[in-house]
């Protein structure tokens, strides 16, 4: 197995991981629901990261169709959703939410039904390579990506960026500061992967995945700390 093999195998772990810390912590407080969101849109990306492991060993169409539907299509419109939620009112998050729900739902049909060409596929390249040859020329599925990296890239980039500039002007929680600013870049990191992708430079994506995974992750236990309390100042009757 080679780096560029075992970069898929880094970042399912990584993500696993991460994808279990963020349910466990909603399993504690359910009513912060950004955290289902984000744990489906990481629990997505894990699948997607696994899958792209075992195609560096072998091809099944279950596992591209897991690949192209929750890797490259839906993670990042989900995860950008649960920040959605920590910034907008709960009534415009809801319908967004039919929305999100209802495309997935179309893309998952189209996946299904989108017959792929296996005699394209080969071991010794990335999925991200060679995809449009297993794709047939004009698959309908591939019109719905732009919709969902799109919409997940500025919810979720946009989002860690506001809420950074927001405790900076604010001078507090500089650990919040910190991890959205970790989360932004990590988001764009993979944003920046999937278009050198797209001009043919797919070689780059697992290495954009490994490093998204490592400062997203970062950034969420950097913002999920307890913020610091300050110690009583000693009054004169006190003393």
């Amino acid at each position: 197995m080679n780096i560029t093999t075992a970069l898929p195998f880094l970042s399912s772990i990584i993500m696993i991981a991460f994808t279990v810390d963020v349910f466990r912590r909603y399993a504690r407080k359910p009513a912060h629901t950004h955290l289902l969101w984000w744990g489906i849109g990481l629990a997505m990306f894990s699948i997607g990261s696994v899958a792209e492991a075992i195609s560096a060993l072998v091809w099944s169409p279950v596992v591209f169709m897991s690949w192209y539907l929750f890797g490259a299509a839906l993670n990042a419109g989900w995860l950008g959703h649960g920040t959605l939620y920590l910034l907008v009112r709960r009534k415009w998050a809801t319908v967004l939410t039919v929305f999100l729900i209802g495309g997935s739902l179309v893309a998952l049909a189209l996946m299904i039904t989108t017959p792929l060409d296996a005699s394209k596929f080969t071991t010794s390249l990335p999925l991200s390579e060679q995809y449009r040859e297993i794709l047939p020329t004009g698959a309908a599925v591939r019109l719905t990506t732009p919709f969902f990296n799109i919409y997940g890239l500025l919810t979720l980039v946009g989002g860690a960026i506001y809420s950074a500039f927001l405790f900076w002007r604010k001078r507090v929680l500089p650990n919040r500061v910190i991890g959205n600013v970790l989360i932004a870049a990590g988001a764009l990191s993979i944003g920046f992967a999937s278009t050198l992708t797209r001009l043919g430079l797919g070689g780059y994506l697992y290495i954009g995945e490994l490093v998204a995974a490592v400062l997203m992750y970062a950034g969420f236990i950097f913002a999920s700390q307890p913020a610091a309390v300050e110690a009583p100042v000693p009054s004169a009757q006190n003393t």
